[in-house]
């Protein structure tokens, strides 16, 4: 289907999407851990890898868990959501922001998204509040690395005595108003899975500047255990502390955490450089207020340049027409040279998984699933990113002319 890109060829090696960069101190502290015989939930690289996350965040104190979905899901706790409780979320995000409201019962109200930043909308959570007075807690992502209208939705949660739990997994060092993402909440969720801006394999971090919260939260993520010499346990608890040999993975990776930004901020430059003329935008921030780690470079197909796609629930098809292109018919040319592509996230109201959950848009009545714009106003912004848009390979060991290539076969898709 594309001989239009033929004519280029395949990467000798798969480039991934997004791989870890490892550094020699990650080895050390791992080595260290094993060589002191501390390879369990405590030690060293557990203590310093909270006092450097709750430094470099900007609180007070950290505690680390075995995942961004642990922590996420602890903050749900603390929140005290109960079963039947809405919670306001964002709409076009990973899963693992919404599912930790649904294993404590409660019940994601999605807000959808907005065009500047690809985060919640805040115009969307005020209309929402009018709609569900009573919801107390608001979770917030921000997005592929880019940081969402903090300051506004901050403003909304304090006007209607709401709470925030932001989901930072994967913002790590982006900057609002100079302020690191996930200190803006009541607490804030990190993320060191395998692919992250620094990485320990797994593993995440749950940062507040609440003793109280923090203290609950390392109790609840050690099974809950009393303090008696024998096992006493009160409440429900979970295996979810962070192991000290993956602390040691992060413990290493964190000096080189500019680094790395600087490294996915010289990609997305590249692929906006290289790719200004053709019928494309890049993932947009607020370049006056923010600075994203450029977790992933993405991009979304303006609308006259769309040739026809239809996307399904599994499958994707698409009608080639010369001039135009669709994410579909990009991933699979990327695809063709060995290389990695991936959709944008698909927003959680449309998934089946969620689709009788409420969602919430800034204008127009009921629910767009498919079809998402409708001319004089969007009614679903979620959804026409999604239709629109993709990400593209952002390892950060990817050469200049390994994204050249991947620039050249992008360019060949509109030919």
């Amino acid at each position: 289907m594309f001989n239009h890109v033929n004519n280029f060829k395949p990467f000798k090696k798969h480039l991934c999407l997004s791989t870890p960069t490892m550094h020699q101190e990650c080895f050390d502290y791992i080595k260290e851990a094993y060589e002191t015989n501390w390879m369990s939930t405590v030690g060293a690289n557990i203590d310093e890898v909270e006092r450097i996350t709750a430094e470099k965040v900007g609180v007070k104190y950290c505690v680390g868990l075995s995942a961004g979905t642990a922590a996420l899901h602890m903050a749900v706790k603390l929140a005290g959501i109960c079963p039947g409780q809405k919670v306001f979320c964002s709409d076009m995000t990973f899963s693992a922001t919404c599912n930790p409201i649904a294993y404590e019962g409660g019940v994601p109200v999605f807000i959808d998204t907005e065009y500047d930043t690809w985060n919640m909308d805040p115009v969307a959570l005020e209309k929402a509040f009018s709609i569900y007075p009573d919801v107390k807690v608001v979770m917030t992502a921000h997005l592929y690395g880019t940081p969402g209208k903090i300051n506004e939705i901050k403003s909304i949660c304090n006007k209607h005595g709401a709470v925030i739990i932001e989901d930072a997994a994967e913002s790590l060092g982006a900057t609002y108003n100079g302020r690191q993402t996930g200190s803006f909440g009541m607490v804030g969720c990190l993320s060191a899975n395998g692919n992250k801006i620094i990485t320990g394999s797994a593993g995440g971090m749950l940062v507040t500047n609440s003793y109280e919260d923090a203290e609950k939260v390392k109790k609840w993520s050690t099974q809950s255990r009393e303090a008696a010499s024998w096992y006493q346990h009160e409440e429900i608890g979970y295996n979810y502390r962070m192991s000290n040999v993956i602390a040691g993975v992060i413990r290493g990776q964190f000096p080189y955490l500019e680094e790395h930004i600087a490294q996915k901020r010289a990609i997305y430059e590249r692929y906006k450089e290289g790719m200004q003329d053709l019928p494309i935008k890049m993932n947009p921030y607020d370049s006056k207020n923010s600075m994203p780690n450029f977790w992933l470079s993405a991009l979304t197909i303006n609308r006259e340049a769309m040739c026809r796609q239809v996307l399904g629930e599994c499958e994707a098809l698409y009608i080639p027409e010369h001039g135009k292109s669709c994410p579909t018919e990009i991933l699979e040319a990327i695809s063709s040279i060995n290389a990695e592509g991936r959709p944008i996230w698909k927003p959680m109201h449309a998934q089946p998984v969620y689709m009788n959950n409420p969602f919430i848009v800034k204008d127009g009545n009921g629910r767009a699933r498919t079809n998402a714009y409708i001319e004089g106003g969007c009614l679903d912004i979620g959804m026409d990113i999604f239709n629109r848009g993709l990400c593209l390979p952002s390892d950060n060991k990817m050469t200049v002319e390994q994204q050249n290539r991947i620039i050249e076969v992008i360019r060949a898709c509109f030919e």
